[in-house]
C-alpha cells in the first residue's frame, strides 16, 4: 500500500466535514477529483474506508484506523513546516556565543536579555568551552557567533566591529609605577601582572607589549572576575593592564592609578564574528545592533571608542 500525505489529509478533512463537497472546499480541491482520490484508496486498500448512504458521510472501521494515523502524522508535519517557515522568516534559530573577552560580560548579559524578550524562539548559549578555538568552531557551525578583539582575515567569516577601546595599565596609588605618565615594556620586570586566565596570544598586555619586546613580568596571577583583579591590584598585589571602559569605575578612585601604555595610543577594537551567510538574518541582526547599543555605554569613559561602522562583507575590516 502507496500512503501519500494528501490521502491522510482527505480522510482527516471528510470526518471533519461530513461530506464530500464541504471536504472538497477545504482541501481546494473539485469534488470530482476528490472523489477519484477516494476510490484509489479504497482500491489500494482494500475495503471500503466509510459507510455509504450516511448523512453526514462517517468512517467504516478501516476508515478510523487510517484517521488514527493521520491524526498523529498531520500535526508534527505541518508543526515541521511551521519550523520551516519561521527559519525561513528569520524569526527562530540558534544563536550560540563564544567569547575571548571575559570582561565583555558586563555588556553581553543585558544585551542577551534584551535579545531574549524580543526573540524567544531562539535557542541562546554561551559556549565558554569553545573561547579558544572559536573561529574553527564557527566555521563547524558549533556555535554561531564569537566576540574577540583578535581578527583574523578568515574565508566565510564577517567581523562586525562593535567598539574600540585602548589597552589601559593599573596599579595601586602606593605602587612604585603609579606616578609614570606612560608605562613601558621594561617597567613590568618587577611587577606581578594579574590577568584572564586564557593563553598569552589573547592578551592585549603580552601581544602589543611585552612579546614584541621580549620581555617577561616577574610573575603572571591568573584571576577570572574582573572585581576580583581589580581588588588584587588596590591592595598592591600585582599590577594589570584592562580595556579602559572596564575601569571606568575607579578611574575617580584614589586606590588606583590609571596610566597608558607605551607608546600611548595603542588602540584595539571588538568584534562579533558571523558566518557570511547568517549576519543578515533578522535575529542576528537584531543581536548585533543590540550589542552595539548596550556597548554604548562605554562613551561614558572619556578614552573609549565606539566602532566604525565599517562594511561587514567578508573577510576583516581595514583599520
Amino acid at each position: 500500500m502507496h500512503l501519500e500525505l494528501r490521502h491522510l489529509r482527505t480522510i482527516r478533512a471528510i470526518h471533519q466535514t461530513g461530506g464530500l463537497a464541504r471536504a472538497a472546499d477545504l482541501l481546494n480541491i473539485t469534488q470530482s477529483a476528490l472523489s477519484h482520490q477516494v476510490k484509489g484508496l479504497e482500491e489500494q486498500v482494500g475495503m471500503e474506508l466509510f459507510v455509504r448512504r450516511s448523512r453526514p458521510l462517517k468512517l467504516s472501521a478501516a476508515g478510523m484506523r487510517m484517521l488514527r494515523l493521520a491524526e498523529r502524522v498531520l500535526p508534527e508535519v505541518e508543526a515541521l513546516g511551521e519550523e520551516f517557515r519561521a527559519l525561513q522568516a528569520g524569526k527562530t534559530g540558534r544563536l550560540h556565543i563564544a567569547m575571548e573577552c571575559h570582561a565583555c560580560f558586563e555588556w553581553l548579559l543585558p544585551a542577551l536579555d534584551t535579545f531574549r524578550h524580543a526573540w524567544p524562539d531562539v535557542d541562546v548559549d554561551i559556549r565558554a568551552g569553545l573561547a579558544f578555538d572559536a573561529l574553527p568552531a564557527l566555521l563547524r557551525e558549533e556555535i554561531d557567533v564569537v566576540i574577540t578583539s583578535d581578527p583574523v582575515p578568515t574565508e566565510g567569516l564577517t567581523f562586525h566591529p562593535l567598539f574600540e577601546y585602548q589597552p589601559t595599565f593599573v596599579c595601586a596609588a602606593n605602587n612604585p609605577l603609579a606616578t609614570r605618565t606612560m608605562v613601558e615594556a621594561e617597567d613590568f620586570r618587577d611587577q606581578m601582572l594579574i590577568s584572564y586566565p586564557v593563553a598569552r596570544e589573547k592578551l592585549d598586555i603580552f601581544t602589543e607589549l611585552l612579546t614584541p619586546a621580549r620581555i617577561e613580568p616577574r610573575g603572571i596571577r591568573p584571576v577570572e572576575l574582573t572585581a576580583v583583579i581589580l581588588m588584587l591590584v588596590a591592595a598592591d598585589r600585582g599590577v594589570a593592564v584592562m580595556p579602559d571602559w572596564v575601569l571606568r569605575e575607579v578611574r575617580d578612585n584614589p586606590d588606583f592609578a590609571l596610566i597608558p601604555l607605551a607608546p600611548g595610543n595603542i588602540i584595539r577594537t571588538s568584534y562579533a564574528v558571523t558566518r557570511e551567510a547568517e549576519g543578515a538574518r533578522p535575529y542576528m541582526a537584531d543581536f548585533l545592533g543590540l550589542s552595539i547599543s548596550k556597548s554604548s555605554a562605554l562613551r561614558d569613559w572619556p578614552g573609549a571608542r565606539i566602532g566604525r561602522n565599517w562594511a561587514g562583507t567578508g573577510g576583516m575590516p581595514t583599520l
